[in-house]
């Protein structure tokens, strides 16, 4: 008797597991074929790098823009420069709304909730619907993509440009603070 009571919170845990690890914000690390999410780079010159951070719909802006700048930091040691330099910088915003229907309405699948009404007629009764259909709340989902063209050099970084960066003093204040996969 006790193993009937057990499953139903057996399945609603389960159930409430497996939607926070839907609900996490996207880990740095590279994207690919399982996930188009994460990092990604590509060699434009010999200097030069065009590098992109993609997240999900949980991933706020600042991290992913912190992201990119600690992954063109990573590029620029991991080829031997010093310093780089964003040339061009954007961040893209994909905005898609989702409509969620009301899960009180009535309908042909659910008898038992929602609005209805019933009239008697020619001796039988019968049941009438909302004209209008199910009731909608409509929810905004944002993702950001930050995209950045780099040049990278050697010794100490170009005084006067604010888009110069120092790539292991990025590496050492940026990379504590992502999230990385477990």
């Amino acid at each position: 008797m006790r193993l009937r009571f057990l499953k139903p919170v057996l399945l609603a845990t389960a159930a409430a597991l497996a939607l926070s690890a839907c609900a996490t914000a996207t880990p740095y690390g590279p994207a690919g074929v399982a996930s188009r999410y994460g990092y990604s780079e590509q060699r434009v010159d010999a200097d030069r790098y065009r590098v992109s951070f993609a997240g999900n719909s949980v991933t706020s802006r600042e991290q992913v823009e912190m992201a990119l700048l600690l992954r063109a930091a990573e590029v620029t040691a991991e080829n031997g420069y010093d310093w780089f330099s964003t040339v061009n910088r954007a961040t893209d915003r994909d905005v898609r709304l989702q409509g969620i229907p009301d899960p009180f309405y009535r309908d042909r699948y659910s008898p038992f909730w929602g609005p209805s009404w019933r009239y008697y007629s020619r001796g039988s009764w019968s049941l009438w619907r909302d004209p209008f259909g199910p009731d909608f709340d409509v929810r905004e989902i944002d993702r950001y993509e930050a995209l950045a063209e780099i040049v990278m050099g050697r010794g100490p970084k170009p005084a006067g440009d604010p888009d110069a960066f120092d790539a292991r003093e990025v590496i050492q204040n940026l990379g504590p603070r992502v999230t990385r996969p477990m």
